[in-house]
C-alpha cells in the first residue's frame, strides 16, 4: 500500500483517495503539495473582515455567500485541483459539497483551517498596516462588520480627552485603552483617596495619595502599553480649556459638578468638538452626545441654567 507521504503530487493523492470519497486534506499535506509546485487553486471562503487578519499566500477569495455566483467566473476549469479553507474547516467542507454539486471534480477542504495552518508555523500574509501583534489583539474588533480593519485603524489614530479620572472617567479610560484608541488625554487635579476605590477602577490601594492622572496612566499602560497617555495634573478652567481641547477629536465628560460641565460644553461648542456628556448619582445616570457641527443642540439648549448650588448632591 502506498503511504501518503510518498505521493508527490496532489493529483496522485486524489486518485488514491478517490475510492474513499475524500472531502478533506490535512494542513501538512496541503503545505507539502504547495511547496512541491503542484498546480493547485487555493480558495479562501472567509469574510473580508477575517481575511484582513491574514491569508495563505496565493489564495483567491470568494466569500461563502457569493460562492455559487462567482466560482465559475473565477475558476472555470472544473477538473483543476482546488483546496478550500476557512477559519477552522467547517465552512470549507460545505463549500466542497457545493462545488461538487456544480460539477467540480477535484475539490478538498483543508481540515482545521487557517488557524491550524498558523499553529503549524506556516506562512500567513496580510495587507494591513497593523503589526501581527495588533492584528491578534484587535482580532474580535476586526471581525465585526461595523468596525473591521478600517475602523480599527481609525481607533488607533483617534485622540480622546477624559475630563476627570473618577467614577465615570475610569471605566471610560479602561475601555478606550482596551479598544485601541491611540491617544488618551486625562485632566484631573485630584489625588486618589481610599473612598474612591469602590468605584474608580483605574486606581488601586497602592495609589492612595498619588495624583489620579498618574495612577490612571499607569493602569492604562498595563492594559495596553501601545496607547499614548497624556496627563494634565490641573483643574480645567476657562484659561486652559481651549488649548487642551484643540488637540483631541472627542471630549468625554467625567466631571462631577455643573460648572465644569458647562465649561466643557461651551469650549466644545466654540471649537466644534463632539462632547460626550455623562452624569451619575447612585443608581441613576444620564449620557448624551452633543456635536455642534452636526447642527444639533448643546447642553445649554437642554439645560439653559445649572440648578442652584446645594440642590443637587454630587
Amino acid at each position: 500500500m502506498i503511504e501518503k507521504s510518498e505521493i508527490n503530487s496532489l493529483k496522485e493523492w486524489l486518485l488514491v483517495e478517490e475510492n474513499n470519497n475524500a472531502l478533506e486534506i490535512s494542513v501538512e499535506e496541503t503545505h507539502r503539495f504547495i511547496n512541491n509546485g503542484d498546480r493547485i487553486v487555493l480558495l479562501d471562503v472567509r469574510e473580508e473582515e477575517e481575511i484582513a487578519l491574514g491569508y495563505i499566500p496565493g489564495a483567491i477569495f470568494i466569500p461563502m455567500n457569493e460562492l455559487k455566483k462567482k466560482i465559475e467566473i473565477l475558476i472555470p476549469e472544473k477538473d483543476v485541483p482546488i483546496i478550500i479553507y476557512c477559519a477552522i474547516g467547517v465552512r470549507s467542507l460545505t463549500a466542497v459539497k457545493i462545488l461538487k454539486e456544480m460539477g467540480y471534480k477535484n475539490v478538498l477542504s483543508m481540515a482545521k483551517g487557517i488557524e491550524e495552518w498558523e499553529a503549524k508555523g506556516y506562512e500567513v500574509v496580510n495587507d494591513s498596516k497593523l503589526t501581527p501583534k495588533q492584528l491578534t489583539r484587535y482580532n474580535r474588533h476586526i471581525l465585526l462588520k461595523e468596525v473591521g480593519l478600517e475602523g480599527q485603524m481609525k481607533l488607533l489614530k483617534a485622540k480622546v480627552l477624559l475630563v476627570g479620572a473618577g467614577g465615570l472617567g475610569c471605566p471610560a479610560g479602561l475601555y478606550l485603552a482596551a479598544a485601541g484608541v491611540g491617544t488618551i488625554g486625562i485632566i484631573d487635579y485630584d489625588n486618589v483617596d481610599l473612598t474612591n476605590l469602590q468605584r474608580q477602577i483605574l486606581h488601586s490601594t497602592y495609589d492612595v495619595g498619588r495624583p489620579k492622572t498618574e495612577s490612571a496612566k499607569d493602569a492604562i499602560s498595563m492594559i495596553n502599553p501601545e496607547i499614548k497617555v497624556i496627563t494634565y495634573q490641573e483643574r480645567l478652567t476657562h484659561e486652559n480649556a481651549f488649548d487642551i481641547f484643540k488637540n483631541y477629536d472627542i471630549i468625554i465628560d467625567g466631571s462631577d459638578n455643573f460648572p465644569t460641565k458647562y465649561l466643557i460644553n461651551d469650549a466644545c461648542f466654540f471649537i466644534g468638538k463632539p462632547y460626550i456628556y455623562g452624569g451619575v448619582f447612585q443608581f441613576e445616570g444620564q449620557v448624551s452626545v452633543f456635536h455642534p457641527k452636526g447642527g444639533g443642540p448643546c447642553l445649554r439648549c437642554i439645560f439653559p441654567e445649572p440648578p442652584p448650588p446645594g440642590t443637587v448632591p454630587s
